[in-house]
């Protein structure tokens, strides 16, 4: 691997690629909070008009040959039923002053959203949370299940090939490329995941009863709480996949706490309350996959940016000694 730019010399970059975005939109005196460096890099933007989030998007970010500019203009389009057509709170989509939902600066996508409250529950969560956050994910998939995306609409999906084979870049590298990074052991533990899932999500099908449109990244970190309102953010990975993997998420990175069977209870539960939840019998199926999933793009990352490359051995450690229910 190369030597990496400093993450501060990126994010400096980077900062300089949003102010330039920034122009285009009806923003006045823009004061710019750098928030994360991640899969896009982020910035809480303050001015005289309101609190907005800006975020610069990753280049092959929907995967290599996917337009980048239709990729995040779908995902915004969703957004703007989900607040026409529903009482969800999510992130307001904010157009240009040419009136375009996305801008482009130094070659990089962009867009702008309105900025979310509430608090992160991810550190000490209980299962009142979960049970709240199950209640949205059912509305969220009731209104999937009912619209009708717009001629052109363009997301990821989340299938066989999408977890296990070679459709997504991460962090500059091919997919098959990140199963070369991982240690023996891994990709051995992570094999064995794809080969179960092959069968099970052939067993599974793409019928409405199994498979719509999904958040895919609905863990603790990407709902806020607000008393008994729940924000979400970041549908950057929305794409058409399995109802199973959304009520998966959340749970995943609590699989070995005690209290675990009492969070996946209360989720389900809270799902159960607004809509028929799909068959359970593969949870702990896309829990495994969702375990694959992070550590392909975990590797990825850590080819580009220090502090993922900092955290590599830590990581790769981790997932090797999680939970039997995970492999």
């Amino acid at each position: 691997m190369a030597e990496l730019v400093s993450k501060r010399a990126q994010v400096a970059r980077i900062r300089r690629t949003a102010v330039r975005a920034l122009a285009d939109y009806p923003v006045t005196d823009p004061h710019l909070t750098f928030i994360a460096h991640g899969e896009n890099t982020t910035f809480r933007v303050d001015s005289g008009g309101g609190r907005y989030l800006m975020r610069v998007h990753r280049p092959n970010r929907h995967g290599p040959g996917v337009d980048s500019h239709a990729a995040v203009r779908s995902e915004l389009a969703w957004l703007a039923a989900l607040r026409a057509d529903t009482d969800l709170s999510v992130p307001e989509p904010i157009h240009t002053r040419g009136g375009r939902p996305t801008a482009a600066a130094d070659g990089r996508v962009c867009s702008l959203l309105g900025w979310q409250e509430g608090r992160m529950r991810a550190a000490n969560p209980r299962p009142v949370h979960f049970r709240r956050l199950g209640g949205v994910l059912a509305r969220l998939h009731e209104h999937a299940s009912g619209w009708v995306p717009p001629q052109g609409f363009t997301r990821m999906r989340w299938d066989w090939e999408t977890f296990f084979g070679d459709t997504m870049e991460y962090g500059g590298v091919s997919a098959a490329g990140c199963w070369d990074l991982l240690p023996a052991a891994v990709r051995t533990q992570f094999s064995e995941v794809a080969s179960r899932m092959r069968a099970v999500m052939a067993s599974l099908g793409s019928a409405p009863g199994a498979f719509g449109l999904i958040h895919a990244d609905l863990h603790l970190e990407n709902a806020l709480f607000d008393g008994d309102v729940v924000r979400l953010i970041d549908f950057d990975d929305c794409g058409f996949g399995y109802w199973l993997y959304d009520l998966a998420v959340p749970l995943w990175e609590y699989r070995d706490r005690p209290d675990y069977e009492e969070l996946r209870a209360a989720l389900i539960e809270g799902y159960s309350q607004r809509r028929e939840p799909p068959d359970l019998t593969h949870l702990d199926d896309f829990l495994a996959t969702r375990h694959v999933g992070f550590g392909l793009w975990f590797a990825g990352m850590a080819q580009v940016n220090p502090a993922f490359a900092a955290g590599m051995d830590r990581t790769m450690g981790w997932i090797q000694r999680s939970p039997d229910q995970l492999l």
